[in-house]
């Protein structure tokens, strides 16, 4: 892994959240480097008094680099970029910048935006109708991404939800979108998708950027089937929780226990929490917490983890979030405790899980997701 980057005479050295010995992977892309040498290059003017906007910076680097000329503020979904948002501004010696959620207030009177798009469109209509709202006549806006990730069907994204849009050349495989705000298109923010899952009575709402947004994905159909209950659970743990709907199962099935929905997007927990107080007979049973997997979890404090793994972070497709999930489960669970897991048949978690805890079992499967167990 290449961890400094060095442009304009300048060097920033940056690292991936959670750090790894050997990680592979740098923190930053093309596109963050399109963006730092296009406002450089054109001598955008930056007031130091008035804020710049970035959003959906992936560790940092775009935060890093902007720290000093503005009063920054990083807007992101995801706890983890916040996480490595903080460690490389600390690492650089920088001032810190807000680092805000997706669903916060944004500043107001921004002189400049800068923008990774997200992967999600549902994320990126979200973001945009925000800044319409918002933005004063001299703000520019600026996205970039992988050309191979920037389509006709965004370009018009940006022309319906925020104004008139252009685009740059490709360099180094990576676009800019060039993007002005009309006010006579803002509107007010859309609410949260709703949508039922009659099988189960549940009703569930979704925020912009939580995964399956309108039904109940194949993979979390099939685990809730498989949730135990029983009073030896008294403390339980819903791991990369999404919506919620497997942790509010549990909590149905298991009246008395305490169930803790975990994830690293904000709107993933801010969702679990509004789906706990629409489906709960007793909504604080449920808490939803952002985090890093399990980090600061006691050990031996729950007898049951549920989890359905993520297998990329931001663009790149990793095992190593499931590896860290497996690892802090069994960290967290009492002697005895259970580990249900469901993954795609292909990403062979049962060897994984048979390696750490010595055990496991294939408790149900389709042609396409397997549900495994391992004990304590």
């Amino acid at each position: 892994m290449k961890p400094e980057l060095t442009l304009h005479a300048r060097t920033l050295r940056l690292q991936r959240y959670p750090a790894r010995n050997n990680d592979t992977l740098q923190a930053w892309d093309a596109a963050d480097e399109y963006l730092i040498n296009h406002v450089k290059e054109a001598d955008i003017p930056l007031d130091p008094a008035r804020p710049i906007l970035i959003l959906n910076d992936s560790f940092g680097a775009l935060s890093c680099w902007f720290a000093n000329d503005g009063k920054v503020t990083t807007v992101t979904d995801s706890f983890i970029s916040a996480q490595g948002c903080k460690a490389n501004l600390a690492e650089n010696q920088l001032p810190e910048v807000n680092i805000i959620d997706g669903l916060a207030e944004l500043p107001q009177n921004p002189q400049l935006v800068l923008m990774k798009l997200p992967k999600n469109n549902r994320l990126l209509v979200w973001q945009l109708q925000q800044l319409c709202q918002l933005l004063p006549a001299d703000c520019k806006v600026i996205a970039a991404a992988k050309a191979r990730d920037i389509h006709s069907s965004t370009l018009k994204l940006f022309d319906k939800h925020l104004g008139e849009t252009k685009t740059s050349l490709a360099v180094k495989k990576a676009r800019l979108i060039f993007c002005q705000a009309n006010p006579e298109l803002a509107q007010p923010l859309p609410a949260p998708q709703q949508w039922d899952v009659p099988e189960h009575g549940i009703t569930l709402s979704n925020h912009a950027n939580v995964f399956s947004s309108d039904s109940l994905d194949i993979g979390a159909r099939l685990l809730l089937e498989h949730i135990p209950s029983g009073s030896q659970y008294q403390d339980i743990i819903d791991l990369g929780c999404g919506n919620g709907v497997i942790g509010i199962k549990a909590a149905r099935l298991n009246p008395q226990a305490n169930v803790v929905c975990v994830d690293e997007s904000y709107m993933a927990a801010a969702s679990a929490r509004m789906n706990a107080e629409a489906n709960l007979e007793t909504p604080s049973q449920l808490t939803a917490t952002v985090n890093n997997c399990l980090d600061n979890f006691p050990a031996q404090s729950a007898d049951l983890v549920l989890c359905n793994p993520p297998f990329h972070q931001q663009a790149a497709i990793t095992d190593h979030i499931a590896w860290q999930m497996f690892c802090d489960a069994k960290h967290v669970l009492r002697g005895g405790g259970k580990l249900i897991v469901i993954g795609n048949r292909h990403l062979g978690y049962g060897g994984k899980l048979k390696r750490l805890f010595g055990n496991v079992t294939v408790i149900a499967q389709n042609n396409k997701f397997v549900v495994y167990q391992s004990d304590k």
